[in-house]
């Protein structure tokens, strides 16, 4: 263990001389006491600026180095890392300010679990009037959406020794090289923890990423060379492109392509009128299926009620050629058990559950859907729902406040959702069987879907199932599905399904992924 608990990190150039005091401050004023700092100045012009440093290195608690060039904020980094004798690292911006108790909040935390390597905390912004404002209320761990962008930024804190062990700074990421050194430290940290409080305030000032992440194009491409490096290194086949919001990334897959997908599809084979025409659904979502899958091996398992009509049967036979499935389904209407019915007759070692009121019109969607699956620790993937107008219908579920329901349904189709969440492929806490893959022997484990809920919350109950087994979930912002819902039925809800998914499982105050 090291001299000192935390070693605040702050590499220097060229602040605004006040904000450059508060900061300091903000760190001698801290409730928790074990700290140094160690103040990196990387040959800033200003002399008002070397005059703060050397004042502030008359406190004992804190170094001062002066570089004789100027090497920019990794090798400035890398210095003030040398110089380190922490335990923790402390990740300090030469302008943002901390809260005066976010060292101890995080003692606290790394005093609980001795094996946690890496900590983040929530974080806001401040005005140069000294207004708090955007504060960012994080999710707990969540590393698809750290591939999507840099969300754990500040308050960031990691053990030393696994810093140095992956390298420190690397050089070719500035901009990015908190995203680049978190995915190595995270990628062989035993825990990582999540504070969910603000002990961070990120200060804006003109030119920087705080008030306009497009202010530097540079650090959104250093990005996506961070999380594809991070992609190589993991085994994750796939390339990264830029969002559609600047700083945000997308991550497309390479999917195996040595799995058999069973696409279920429970019907009774109903029409209505969508986009102004009249369409027998399950016909027009196997459609979509066959045309869009971008995968070589697709079965589709269609699970009928046996009123379906005998044309719809015989038009699912001409348009599958051997493709498709029907098998027949005996009783009340049961979502749960005709699901469960067609992974029985299903032969894939990958279970797609798909709505009959669904379209696919993205090509490769089936592809991207069940990629994920093949990454360690992915139980379930879930789509990106769109309604027929582009409304939101599905951007993963919400749990909280004895709420379960789906998160920021009915959102315009050009609302990013806070923090860009619904621009992001993230961990979710359920997803709707709307849309949904796993691996048969998921699916196997968790006993399949739950008959008694044959109508409502069984995806709520399914989700829960996987998440015990310690598996994530992971919604897909990049695998859109149109879903016509309540076309086929009227919405129903009964008190005792609310009741009984309630009874069986604990659901939090607040949800672990979408704290609004």
């Amino acid at each position: 263990m090291g001299r000192t608990y935390f070693s605040v990190l702050t590499p220097v150039y060229e602040p605004p001389v006040d904000a450059l005091r508060a900061a300091i401050a903000s760190v001698r004023d801290q409730t928790f006491g074990d700290w140094e700092l160690v103040l990196v100045d990387d040959c800033s012009p200003s002399p008002e600026v070397r005059e703060v440093l050397r004042d502030a290195a008359s406190d004992p608690r804190i170094t001062v180095i002066e570089r004789e060039s100027n090497g920019g904020i990794v090798a400035a980094s890398n210095d003030a890392i040398a110089a380190a004798t922490g335990e923790f690292l402390v990740l300090l911006d030469n302008d943002d300010v901390l809260h005066p108790r976010a060292l101890e909040k995080v003692a606290a935390a790394l005093a609980d679990d001795p094996l946690v390597d890496y900590v983040y905390t929530d974080e806001d912004k401040i005005n140069a009037e000294g207004q708090h404002y955007d504060v960012f209320r994080k999710p707990d761990w969540s590393p698809e959406r750290l591939r999507g962008q840099m969300y754990t930024s500040h308050l960031s804190v990691l053990r030393s020794s696994l810093v140095r062990e992956v390298g420190g700074f690397h050089t070719g990421f500035d901009g990015s090289q908190d995203h680049d050194l978190v995915l190595r430290v995270t990628e062989r940290a035993r825990r990582v923890f999540h504070v969910p409080e603000v002990l961070y305030h990120w200060r804006v000032v003109p030119g920087s990423t705080a008030g306009d992440a497009s202010a530097k194009p540079y650090a959104w491409e250093a990005g996506r060379r961070a999380v594809q490096a991070h992609l190589d290194r993991v085994g994750v086949r796939g390339d990264v492109q830029f969002g559609e919001i600047p700083g945000t990334l997308r991550v497309v897959r390479e999917a195996s392509a040595e799995h058999l997908v069973s696409v279920v599809i429970p019907t009774r084979g109903s029409s209505g009128i969508v986009w102004g025409e009249d369409r027998v659904f399950v016909v027009e979502a196997v459609r979509s299926v066959i045309e869009n899958a971008g995968y070589p091996h697709v079965e589709i398992v269609v699970v009928y009620d046996l009123a379906t009509p005998e044309e719809v049967l015989a038009t699912l036979r001409e348009l599958g050629d051997g493709q498709v499935v029907l098998v027949p389904f005996a009783g009340p209407f049961n979502f749960s058990a005709k699901c469960n019915v067609g992974f029985l007759a299903a032969t894939g070692d990958v279970i797609v559950l798909l709505n009959d009121d669904v379209e696919a019109a993205q090509q490769g969607f089936l592809a991207q859907l069940v990629a994920p699956l093949d990454e360690p620790g992915v139980g379930m993937t879930g789509a990106h729902l769109l309604f027929a107008d582009g409304r939101l219908q599905h951007g993963g579920h919400l749990y909280a406040d004895g709420e379960l329901m789906h998160a920021f349904m009915g959102a315009a189709s050009t609302d990013p959702g806070p923090f860009a969440a619904l621009r992001v492929s993230r961990e979710s806490s359920g997803l709707t069987a709307a849309c949904v893959a796993m691996s048969r022997e998921t699916f196997e484990s968790v006993g399949g879907l739950c008959e008694v809920l044959s109508v409502n919350f069984n995806d709520v109950d399914l989700s829960m199932k996987v998440r015990s087994l310690g598996l994530r979930l992971l919604w897909l912002e990049n695998v859109v599905v149109y879903h016509f819902e309540s076309q086929t039925r009227e919405a129903i809800v009964h008190g005792w399904e609310y009741e009984f998914v309630t009874e069986r499982w604990f659901f939090p105050r607040e949800d672990a992924y979408l704290r609004l």
